[in-house]
């Protein structure tokens, strides 16, 4: 299934449904050069959900041009719009959650509760990852690459218990021109000026031992954004959705149900 966003670029959008009574779709953003298959391991947890294939990856179209984390909430728009949605609960992680600020700022009416997963709000004002970091993740090894990848991502004694596949390292579908429109989109992010005009009920999830967008960025953002808090999850690293999964989730969710109560 596909939406039009407003240059004509098609997006690939998915819908899963949930059990009845399990209140508004969720709408599920993934990370940078990602598709919608980051949310495979954990996406029968939140009932019924909506997620799309940023430009650039999956099935969606590849456009050679600019990308923007504004961008992609526009496109998140176009396909709310194709489904007839009005309102959803919106759950970002890492780029995700870049884009979900934007949507939240953008479309205030769209957003009934905004969930921020291991983000932050853009080099302005946000924590960013050592040139440790930056260097590890350049190098041309695919497979060194991967390895890298996957220790931010997941705690070593995991790892040896749950060889993969893993959702998390990237569509290897992506041209590379996408690849780098993505990173560009990511590191030019910078939400600074709108987060204080979010009218959506906020939380704010990250790993405690993430250093690939650090934990101090949770707070941040949490100070920033009227009517937030912050929930760090002791031990976990950047994918901490998926590891910690029996904690993280039900956060999510409980955090959603309240709002269904609160809002009656």
């Amino acid at each position: 299934m596909f939406a039009n966003a407003v240059d004509g670029c098609r997006i690939a959008y998915q819908v899963q449904e949930g059990a009845s009574g399990n209140g508004p779709a969720v709408l599920l953003l993934a990370g940078q050069s990602n598709n919608h298959h980051w949310w495979d391991p954990v996406r029968a947890d939140f009932g019924t959900t909506v997620t799309f294939d940023y430009r650039g990856t999956g099935q969606s179209d590849k456009p050679d041009e600019v990308y923007s984390t504004p961008g992609f909430a526009e496109d998140a728009v176009a396909v709310l719009d194709e489904l007839g949605l009005d309102r959803v609960d919106v759950y970002g992680t890492s780029m995700g959650g870049r884009t979900a600020q934007w949507l939240a700022i953008l479309h205030p009416e769209r957003v009934r509760g905004l969930v921020l997963g291991r983000t932050s709000p853009g080099r302005s004002h946000g924590f960013e990852r050592s040139q440790e970091i930056r260097r590890a993740l350049s190098v041309r090894d695919q497979a060194e690459r991967d390895a890298v990848l996957i220790d931010l991502m997941y705690t070593p004694d995991w790892v040896a218990q749950n060889p993969g596949p893993y959702p998390v390292l990237g569509d290897t579908s992506m041209p590379a021109y996408a690849k780098g429109r993505h990173l560009v989109a990511s590191n030019n992010h910078d939400a600074w000026d709108g987060l204080d005009t979010i009218q959506a009920p906020t939380l704010i999830l990250h790993g405690t031992d993430d250093v690939f967008s650090p934990a101090a960025n949770a707070q941040v953002l949490a100070d920033r954004i009227p009517n937030a808090r912050a929930e760090l999850l002791p031990g976990a690293r950047h994918a901490y959705f998926h590891e910690f999964r029996r904690t993280a989730s039900p956060l999510v969710t409980d955090f959603l149900a309240g709002l269904r109560t609160t809002q009656l």
